[in-house]
Protein backbone atom coordinates (compact mmCIF):
# COMPACT_ATOMS: atom_id res chain seq x y z
CA UNK A 1 0.00 0.00 0.00
CA UNK A 2 1.39 3.75 -0.23
CA UNK A 3 2.96 4.69 2.55
CA UNK A 4 2.61 7.66 5.10
CA UNK A 5 6.41 8.97 3.98
CA UNK A 6 4.25 9.71 0.61
CA UNK A 7 1.81 11.56 3.16
CA UNK A 8 3.85 13.82 5.55
CA UNK A 9 3.17 16.99 3.95
CA UNK A 10 1.80 18.99 6.72
CA UNK A 11 0.62 22.02 4.82
CA UNK A 12 0.51 25.47 6.31
CA UNK A 13 -1.84 26.20 9.23
CA UNK A 14 -2.06 22.15 10.00
CA UNK A 15 1.20 22.39 11.58
CA UNK A 16 0.44 20.82 15.57
CA UNK A 17 2.57 20.45 18.11
CA UNK A 18 4.71 17.57 17.91
CA UNK A 19 5.82 15.12 20.63
CA UNK A 20 8.73 13.52 20.53
CA UNK A 21 10.02 11.26 17.66
CA UNK A 22 9.37 7.93 18.42
CA UNK A 23 10.05 5.20 15.18
CA UNK A 24 9.70 2.16 17.88
CA UNK A 25 8.58 2.22 21.56
CA UNK A 26 11.22 0.14 22.39
CA UNK A 27 10.87 -4.22 22.61
CA UNK A 28 7.67 -5.09 23.62
CA UNK A 29 7.16 -7.11 27.14
CA UNK A 30 8.59 -10.42 27.13
CA UNK A 31 6.90 -11.52 30.41
CA UNK A 32 3.76 -11.08 30.05
CA UNK A 33 1.65 -13.81 30.99
CA UNK A 34 -1.19 -15.35 28.99
CA UNK A 35 -4.40 -13.60 29.80
CA UNK A 36 -7.17 -16.24 31.88
CA UNK A 37 -10.50 -16.63 29.95
CA UNK A 38 -12.95 -14.69 30.46
CA UNK A 39 -16.09 -16.27 32.79
CA UNK A 40 -18.47 -17.09 29.66
CA UNK A 41 -15.56 -16.51 27.02
CA UNK A 42 -15.31 -20.09 26.43
CA UNK A 43 -18.47 -20.23 23.65
CA UNK A 44 -17.49 -16.79 21.86
CA UNK A 45 -17.17 -16.88 18.41
CA UNK A 46 -14.11 -17.19 17.19
CA UNK A 47 -11.84 -20.00 19.19
CA UNK A 48 -12.26 -23.17 20.32
CA UNK A 49 -13.78 -23.86 23.71
CA UNK A 50 -15.81 -25.70 25.58
CA UNK A 51 -19.90 -26.17 25.10
CA UNK A 52 -20.10 -25.41 28.93
CA UNK A 53 -20.09 -29.11 30.32
CA UNK A 54 -16.61 -30.01 29.70
CA UNK A 55 -16.53 -30.96 26.39
CA UNK A 56 -14.43 -29.63 23.47
CA UNK A 57 -16.48 -27.75 20.80
CA UNK A 58 -14.15 -27.75 17.32
CA UNK A 59 -13.86 -23.97 15.36
CA UNK A 60 -14.98 -24.06 12.20
CA UNK A 61 -13.40 -21.17 10.29
CA UNK A 62 -15.72 -19.16 7.61
CA UNK A 63 -14.01 -17.74 4.44
CA UNK A 64 -15.26 -14.57 3.21
CA UNK A 65 -13.89 -12.73 0.07
CA UNK A 66 -13.46 -9.15 -0.14
CA UNK A 67 -12.61 -8.52 -3.77
CA UNK A 68 -12.20 -4.70 -3.07
CA UNK A 69 -9.70 -2.14 -4.11
CA UNK A 70 -11.42 0.69 -3.51
CA UNK A 71 -9.53 2.07 -0.76
CA UNK A 72 -6.41 1.90 -2.74
CA UNK A 73 -4.07 3.54 -5.58
CA UNK A 74 -4.05 0.69 -8.24
CA UNK A 75 -5.92 -2.22 -9.21
CA UNK A 76 -5.24 -6.16 -8.89
CA UNK A 77 -5.96 -6.51 -5.34
CA UNK A 78 -9.38 -7.46 -6.66
CA UNK A 79 -8.44 -10.65 -8.05
CA UNK A 80 -7.03 -12.25 -4.40
CA UNK A 81 -9.77 -13.99 -3.50
CA UNK A 82 -10.62 -15.91 -6.42
CA UNK A 83 -6.25 -16.91 -6.73
CA UNK A 84 -6.30 -18.00 -3.11
CA UNK A 85 -9.37 -19.61 -3.99
CA UNK A 86 -7.89 -21.50 -7.41
CA UNK A 87 -4.97 -22.46 -5.19
CA UNK A 88 -6.75 -24.51 -3.34
CA UNK A 89 -7.01 -22.49 -0.29
CA UNK A 90 -10.18 -24.60 0.75
CA UNK A 91 -9.42 -27.85 -0.19
CA UNK A 92 -5.85 -27.73 1.27
CA UNK A 93 -7.11 -26.56 4.53
CA UNK A 94 -9.57 -28.89 5.25
CA UNK A 95 -6.95 -31.67 4.15
CA UNK A 96 -4.91 -30.23 7.12
CA UNK A 97 -7.78 -30.60 9.40
CA UNK A 98 -9.45 -27.72 9.76
CA UNK A 99 -12.86 -27.23 9.14
CA UNK A 100 -13.98 -24.29 6.53
CA UNK A 101 -16.76 -22.95 4.90
CA UNK A 102 -16.96 -20.68 2.13
CA UNK A 103 -19.18 -18.14 2.12
CA UNK A 104 -18.26 -16.68 -0.91
CA UNK A 105 -17.64 -13.00 -2.15
CA UNK A 106 -19.00 -9.70 -1.81
CA UNK A 107 -19.04 -7.50 -4.66
CA UNK A 108 -15.96 -6.91 -6.69
CA UNK A 109 -14.91 -3.47 -6.32
CA UNK A 110 -12.46 -2.13 -9.11
CA UNK A 111 -9.72 0.70 -8.74
CA UNK A 112 -10.97 4.06 -9.57
CA UNK A 113 -9.74 7.48 -9.14
CA UNK A 114 -11.78 10.01 -7.31
CA UNK A 115 -11.46 13.53 -8.71
CA UNK A 116 -14.29 15.25 -6.51
CA UNK A 117 -12.49 13.94 -3.54
CA UNK A 118 -8.69 13.81 -3.90
CA UNK A 119 -7.88 14.19 -0.44
CA UNK A 120 -10.53 11.24 1.24
CA UNK A 121 -10.39 8.85 -2.34
CA UNK A 122 -13.56 6.69 -2.77
CA UNK A 123 -14.52 7.82 0.49
CA UNK A 124 -18.27 6.50 -0.38
CA UNK A 125 -17.44 3.56 -2.10
CA UNK A 126 -15.01 2.71 0.95
CA UNK A 127 -17.76 3.29 3.50
CA UNK A 128 -20.15 0.66 1.56
CA UNK A 129 -17.35 -1.60 1.71
CA UNK A 130 -16.97 -1.17 5.11
CA UNK A 131 -20.32 -1.65 6.19
CA UNK A 132 -20.96 -4.57 3.64
CA UNK A 133 -17.44 -6.12 5.68
CA UNK A 134 -19.12 -5.47 8.72
CA UNK A 135 -22.38 -7.30 7.83
CA UNK A 136 -20.84 -10.16 6.59
CA UNK A 137 -18.43 -10.75 9.14
CA UNK A 138 -21.27 -10.05 11.51
CA UNK A 139 -23.35 -12.95 10.36
CA UNK A 140 -20.21 -15.40 10.75
CA UNK A 141 -19.91 -14.40 14.45
CA UNK A 142 -23.39 -14.79 14.91
CA UNK A 143 -23.14 -18.33 13.08
CA UNK A 144 -20.67 -19.17 15.85
CA UNK A 145 -17.20 -19.57 13.12
CA UNK A 146 -13.97 -18.33 13.15
CA UNK A 147 -13.84 -15.32 10.00
CA UNK A 148 -11.02 -15.56 7.49
CA UNK A 149 -11.32 -12.66 5.37
CA UNK A 150 -9.40 -12.27 2.38
CA UNK A 151 -8.95 -9.11 0.38
CA UNK A 152 -8.92 -6.51 -1.32
CA UNK A 153 -7.01 -3.60 0.44
CA UNK A 154 -6.32 -2.55 4.17
CA UNK A 155 -10.01 -0.95 4.77
CA UNK A 156 -11.64 -4.27 5.18
CA UNK A 157 -10.21 -4.63 8.44
CA UNK A 158 -12.19 -1.36 9.85
CA UNK A 159 -15.68 -3.50 8.98
CA UNK A 160 -14.17 -6.54 10.32
CA UNK A 161 -13.09 -5.15 13.84
CA UNK A 162 -16.90 -3.11 14.15
CA UNK A 163 -18.28 -6.74 13.70
CA UNK A 164 -16.08 -8.06 16.30
CA UNK A 165 -16.33 -4.64 18.62
CA UNK A 166 -20.49 -4.52 18.68
CA UNK A 167 -20.36 -8.20 19.44
CA UNK A 168 -17.57 -8.98 21.53
CA UNK A 169 -16.08 -5.31 22.98
CA UNK A 170 -12.89 -7.06 24.71
CA UNK A 171 -11.16 -8.22 21.26
CA UNK A 172 -8.61 -6.34 20.44
CA UNK A 173 -6.25 -6.02 17.34
CA UNK A 174 -3.10 -7.73 16.18
CA UNK A 175 -1.30 -5.27 13.26
CA UNK A 176 0.95 -7.42 11.06
CA UNK A 177 1.86 -5.08 8.55
CA UNK A 178 4.70 -3.35 6.80
CA UNK A 179 3.21 0.42 7.28
CA UNK A 180 1.33 1.57 10.29
CA UNK A 181 -0.95 3.19 8.29
CA UNK A 182 -1.61 6.97 11.05
CA UNK A 183 -1.76 9.15 7.75
CA UNK A 184 -5.44 11.50 7.55
CA UNK A 185 -6.77 13.08 5.04
CA UNK A 186 -6.27 16.76 6.28
CA UNK A 187 -2.14 16.05 6.14
CA UNK A 188 -2.57 13.32 3.24
CA UNK A 189 -0.57 14.15 -0.09
CA UNK A 190 -2.69 10.73 -1.52
CA UNK A 191 -6.17 10.65 0.21
CA UNK A 192 -5.51 6.73 -0.13
CA UNK A 193 -7.36 5.21 2.56
CA UNK A 194 -6.13 2.61 2.89
CA UNK A 195 -2.82 4.60 4.22
CA UNK A 196 -4.86 5.62 7.43
CA UNK A 197 -6.44 2.56 8.62
CA UNK A 198 -5.41 2.29 12.41
CA UNK A 199 -5.84 6.68 12.43
CA UNK A 200 -9.65 5.67 11.89
CA UNK A 201 -9.51 2.94 14.24
CA UNK A 202 -8.41 5.16 17.21
CA UNK A 203 -10.95 8.20 15.78
CA UNK A 204 -9.02 10.06 13.90
CA UNK A 205 -9.77 11.11 10.10
CA UNK A 206 -13.33 11.14 8.04
CA UNK A 207 -15.97 10.99 10.17
CA UNK A 208 -17.87 8.21 7.86
CA UNK A 209 -15.53 6.04 8.27
CA UNK A 210 -13.73 6.56 11.73
CA UNK A 211 -17.44 6.68 12.88
CA UNK A 212 -18.42 3.30 11.36
CA UNK A 213 -18.60 0.72 13.98
CA UNK A 214 -20.90 0.74 17.58
CA UNK A 215 -18.09 3.59 18.82
CA UNK A 216 -15.82 6.19 18.38
CA UNK A 217 -12.82 5.33 18.89
CA UNK A 218 -13.35 1.29 17.55
CA UNK A 219 -10.02 1.11 19.27
CA UNK A 220 -8.17 2.93 21.51
CA UNK A 221 -3.88 2.41 21.58
CA UNK A 222 -4.03 -0.45 24.02
CA UNK A 223 -6.58 -2.37 21.79
CA UNK A 224 -3.47 -2.68 19.23
CA UNK A 225 -0.32 -4.06 19.06
CA UNK A 226 1.74 -3.00 15.58
CA UNK A 227 4.08 -5.78 14.51
CA UNK A 228 6.93 -5.67 11.55
CA UNK A 229 6.46 -1.86 10.12
CA UNK A 230 8.73 -0.64 8.38
CA UNK A 231 10.19 3.11 10.38
CA UNK A 232 11.32 4.47 7.38
CA UNK A 233 7.87 4.77 5.48
CA UNK A 234 6.45 5.97 8.76
CA UNK A 235 6.95 9.40 8.20
CA UNK A 236 6.63 12.70 10.20
CA UNK A 237 3.40 12.34 10.92
CA UNK A 238 2.94 9.04 11.39
CA UNK A 239 5.77 9.21 14.15
CA UNK A 240 4.04 12.24 15.53
CA UNK A 241 1.05 9.91 16.08
CA UNK A 242 2.74 6.92 17.29
CA UNK A 243 4.13 9.17 20.07
CA UNK A 244 1.08 10.40 21.41
CA UNK A 245 -0.59 7.10 21.02
CA UNK A 246 2.53 5.45 22.32
CA UNK A 247 0.98 2.52 20.58
CA UNK A 248 2.86 -0.74 21.48
CA UNK A 249 4.45 -1.31 18.30
CA UNK A 250 7.78 -3.33 17.03
CA UNK A 251 9.78 -2.70 13.68
CA UNK A 252 10.73 -4.61 10.78
CA UNK A 253 14.15 -3.35 12.30
CA UNK A 254 14.32 -4.74 15.40
CA UNK A 255 12.91 -8.31 14.37
CA UNK A 256 16.12 -8.34 11.68
CA UNK A 257 18.33 -7.75 14.45
CA UNK A 258 21.18 -10.26 15.28
CA UNK A 259 20.38 -11.68 17.87
CA UNK A 260 16.88 -11.23 18.50
CA UNK A 261 14.54 -14.30 17.50
CA UNK A 262 11.64 -13.03 15.60
CA UNK A 263 9.59 -16.03 17.10
CA UNK A 264 10.18 -14.62 20.36
CA UNK A 265 9.09 -11.29 19.95
CA UNK A 266 5.52 -12.55 18.13
CA UNK A 267 4.93 -14.39 20.98
CA UNK A 268 5.63 -11.48 22.99
CA UNK A 269 3.41 -9.42 20.79
CA UNK A 270 0.35 -11.68 21.21
CA UNK A 271 1.03 -12.32 24.39
CA UNK A 272 1.42 -8.17 25.54
CA UNK A 273 -2.42 -8.15 23.55
CA UNK A 274 -3.70 -10.59 25.18
CA UNK A 275 -2.83 -10.02 29.08
CA UNK A 276 -5.99 -7.25 28.83
CA UNK A 277 -8.06 -8.44 25.81
CA UNK A 278 -9.91 -11.73 25.59
CA UNK A 279 -9.33 -12.52 22.36
CA UNK A 280 -7.22 -10.70 18.89
CA UNK A 281 -8.18 -10.44 15.55
CA UNK A 282 -4.82 -10.88 13.63
CA UNK A 283 -4.71 -8.18 10.32
CA UNK A 284 -1.58 -9.77 8.27
CA UNK A 285 -0.53 -7.63 5.37
CA UNK A 286 1.70 -9.11 2.69
CA UNK A 287 3.62 -6.20 2.37
CA UNK A 288 5.09 -6.88 5.89
CA UNK A 289 7.43 -9.18 3.94
CA UNK A 290 10.73 -7.63 1.76
CA UNK A 291 9.75 -7.53 -1.42
CA UNK A 292 13.18 -8.69 -2.82
CA UNK A 293 12.12 -11.95 -0.99
CA UNK A 294 8.42 -12.22 -1.79
CA UNK A 295 7.04 -9.41 -4.09
CA UNK A 296 3.58 -10.18 -4.33
CA UNK A 297 2.24 -7.39 -1.85
CA UNK A 298 0.30 -4.69 -3.96
CA UNK A 299 2.88 -1.86 -2.79
CA UNK A 300 6.27 -2.98 -2.64
CA UNK A 301 8.81 -2.96 0.19
CA UNK A 302 12.42 -3.50 -1.31
CA UNK A 303 15.32 -4.28 0.96
CA UNK A 304 12.39 -3.55 3.89
CA UNK A 305 10.78 -5.31 5.99
CA UNK A 306 11.13 -9.01 7.06
CA UNK A 307 12.92 -12.27 5.43
CA UNK A 308 9.51 -14.41 3.88
CA UNK A 309 10.11 -17.46 6.34
CA UNK A 310 10.68 -14.90 9.00
CA UNK A 311 6.99 -13.39 8.26
CA UNK A 312 5.57 -17.17 7.78
CA UNK A 313 6.94 -17.99 11.06
CA UNK A 314 5.49 -15.15 12.79
CA UNK A 315 2.05 -15.49 11.15
CA UNK A 316 2.22 -19.25 12.56
CA UNK A 317 3.07 -17.90 15.80
CA UNK A 318 0.12 -15.65 16.16
CA UNK A 319 -2.73 -17.94 14.61
CA UNK A 320 -1.26 -20.86 17.24
CA UNK A 321 -2.13 -18.35 20.73
CA UNK A 322 -5.15 -19.36 22.73
CA UNK A 323 -6.65 -15.76 21.91
CA UNK A 324 -6.60 -15.76 18.59
CA UNK A 325 -9.71 -15.11 17.07
CA UNK A 326 -9.90 -14.40 13.40
CA UNK A 327 -7.67 -13.94 10.28
CA UNK A 328 -7.52 -10.52 8.11
CA UNK A 329 -5.33 -10.93 4.70
CA UNK A 330 -4.58 -8.09 2.61
CA UNK A 331 -2.74 -6.22 0.10
CA UNK A 332 -2.11 -9.50 -2.28
CA UNK A 333 -2.08 -8.50 -6.38
CA UNK A 334 -1.99 -11.54 -8.38
CA UNK A 335 -1.35 -9.39 -10.79
CA UNK A 336 2.63 -9.45 -9.55
CA UNK A 337 2.57 -13.46 -9.59
CA UNK A 338 2.10 -13.89 -13.64
CA UNK A 339 2.84 -17.72 -12.71
CA UNK A 340 0.83 -18.24 -9.45
CA UNK A 341 4.23 -19.35 -7.49
CA UNK A 342 3.63 -17.01 -4.86
CA UNK A 343 -0.04 -17.40 -4.22
CA UNK A 344 0.62 -20.75 -3.91
CA UNK A 345 3.47 -20.18 -1.35
CA UNK A 346 1.12 -17.99 0.69
CA UNK A 347 -1.67 -20.55 0.81
CA UNK A 348 0.77 -23.04 2.15
CA UNK A 349 1.94 -20.95 4.86
CA UNK A 350 -1.71 -20.27 5.50
CA UNK A 351 -2.61 -23.30 5.81
CA UNK A 352 0.66 -23.95 7.95
CA UNK A 353 -0.38 -21.03 10.17
CA UNK A 354 -3.99 -22.33 10.99
CA UNK A 355 -3.20 -26.27 10.51
CA UNK A 356 -1.11 -25.47 14.03
CA UNK A 357 -4.70 -24.94 16.12
CA UNK A 358 -5.75 -28.30 15.31
CA UNK A 359 -2.06 -30.22 16.16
Amino acid sequence: METESADTADTAGRNAPRAPSADTLGPLPRSVPRAAPAPGADAAPGGAGTNGQGATVAEEFALLGVPSCAGTHGPGQEKAPAALRSAGLVERLRSAGVAVTDRGDLPTVPFRTDPERRYRQNLPLVVEVVRAVAKAVGGILDDGAVPLVVGGDCTITLGVLAAYVARRPGTGLLYFDGDLDLSVPDTSRSGILDTMVLSHLLGEGAPELREAGPRTPLLGPEGIVAFGYDPVELGAAGRERLGRYRLRALPCTELTSPRVDPVVEARAAWRALAADHERFVLHFDVDVIDSVDFPLANFPHFNEGLPVGVAFDCLAEFCAAPQFAGLVVTEVNPDRDPDGTMVDTLVGALVGALGRRVD
